[in-house]
């Protein structure tokens, strides 16, 4: 492992995440949601894998993202498909909240 992927990078502060929704955050030129969650804060890449839709824009419930575009479902802890038209799971990053703020490791799980 080298130690690039030990690393951990500043999002975004936890006062600045929409409370009990999704917020989106640019990090080196790609679209990240960070996820407010019932379990706690998640982070995917902002894009659904059927069409490429800003999930952002999509209905939150506080663990389920829909697609704005065709209403496919995600569960934002697993990143796991959960409704059609989706089958193939969002990328989700490693994250964790150090003195309030959200960081991920710089490559996906």
């Amino acid at each position: 492992m080298s130690a690039s992927e030990n690393e951990w990078f500043d999002l975004i502060a936890v006062n600045k995440l929409e409370a009990g929704d999704v917020t989106p955050v640019e990090f080196n030129d790609v679209l990240l949601a960070v996820y407010d969650t019932r379990d706690g804060i998640t982070v995917s890449d902002a894009r659904c894998t059927h069409a490429g839709a800003d999930l952002c824009d999509g209905y939150f419930d506080g663990r389920y993202i829909e697609c704005p575009l065709h209403q496919g479902l995600f569960d934002a802890v697993s990143g796991q498909a959960k409704a059609a038209p989706v089958t193939k799971a969002l990328t989700m990053f490693e994250c964790r909240v150090q003195k309030g703020v959200v960081q991920i490791k710089s490559g996906p799980v």
